[in-house]
């Protein structure tokens, strides 16, 4: 069984939401939330493809959100007490970037998927990520903010290059 990578993936989706929240009410809420989680789903299977990888991350820990915050310039300096914000110690900042850089590049979410071959969870539980590679006009609307390219950008050029390194080792796949 692989190590439970739900509360890094639900961590980081939710750090994405907050920081690119979706356009609309309650419906839209759903469908922003579904892509976000798809797209750090494909990532976070990405970085951690094995058991023995998933189960080190849980161990450690993923480092937390406070980085991410400074670059995309969010305040979470308030008056909210620490066991608001515990969950903020689950996001993963590798994971948020790739999965950020998938969100803005269809081309480049086709490929992440593809490469899901070569680990472990799909084996295990197959699934479908129709909201992160086609996107129908209600996805796209609920979630403007999220995959837009010049608003991702400092997010998903973190880690872009180690991300193109895990889907092409070794060359320069996409510029």
């Amino acid at each position: 069984m692989l190590a439970d990578l739900s509360p890094l993936i639900a961590a980081t989706a939710q750090w994405l939401t907050a920081g690119y929240p979706p356009c609309g009410g309650a419906l839209a809420s759903a469908l922003c939330e579904a892509q976000a989680r798809q797209a750090v789903t494909v990532a976070a299977w990405l970085r951690y493809p094995t058991r023995v990888d998933a189960a080190l991350v849980v161990m450690a820990g993923p480092g937390g959100a406070d980085r991410l915050d400074w670059i995309a310039g969010a305040d979470r300096t308030g008056a909210e007490g620490a066991e608001e914000w515990a969950w903020r110690t689950w996001v993963d900042e590798v994971v948020a970037s790739w999965a950020a850089a998938l969100l803005s590049d269809p081309e480049l979410a086709v490929l992440a998927v593809e490469a899901l071959g070569d680990g472990e969870h799909l084996a295990i539980t197959p699934v479908e990520f129709r909201r992160l590679l086609a996107p129908d006009d209600a996805d796209r609307g609920a979630a403007a903010l999220l995959r837009h390219p010049d608003l991702l950008a400092p997010v998903a050029d973190l880690h872009r290059p180690e991300l193109l390194d895990r889907l092409d080792p070794g060359r320069a796949l996409i510029a």
